[in-house]
């Protein structure tokens, strides 16, 4: 049985606009905890989640770029290299955006996983989860900064 995060929003912009927040380090790091994506944005490029703690710059997750179809969808694999789990590419877990586009609306579908595939796997989906909220409050924070630019 595969153990998969899902979570979707309806956001009252374009699916342009819904991009550069998932793009743009200055935009991610506004909703993802002070931390700025980087990456090149292309397939197979690596992608950084950089922030600040204690004064120092760290990365707290990291991967590469699967796929990407600007404005429509994008695959890429995390890891927390702060972890004791093993850094191997069978440990990382795939997130993907779907956007689509309707009207001026986006709704916007985020998975994460697949969990039951990596080392210690049910803890982590329990972690990542959130009692069920999973990428729900950072969904919300999304809509927030996009729906007020």
């Amino acid at each position: 049985m595969s153990l998969v995060i899902k979570n979707s929003i309806t956001i009252d912009a374009p699916a342009s606009k819904v991009w550069n927040a998932l793009v743009d380090p200055e935009q991610t790091k506004k909703y993802m905890f002070g931390c700025e994506a980087v990456s090149e944005w292309r397939t197979g490029s690596p992608l950084l989640w950089k922030g600040q703690h204690e004064g120092k710059e760290m990365v707290f997750v990291k991967g590469n770029v699967v796929d990407i179809k600007p404005e429509r969808f994008l695959a890429y694999t995390v890891f927390d290299p702060l972890s004791t789990i093993e850094d191997i590419p069978e440990n990382y877990l795939t997130v993907t955006y779907e956007l689509k586009s309707e009207n001026g609306t986006t709704t916007l579908n985020v998975t994460q996983g697949d969990y039951a595939a990596v080392a210690d796997g049910e803890r982590r989906f329990k972690d990542s989860s959130n009692n069920g909220e999973g990428w729900n409050p950072i969904l919300v924070q999304i809509k927030k900064l996009v729906e007020s630019e």
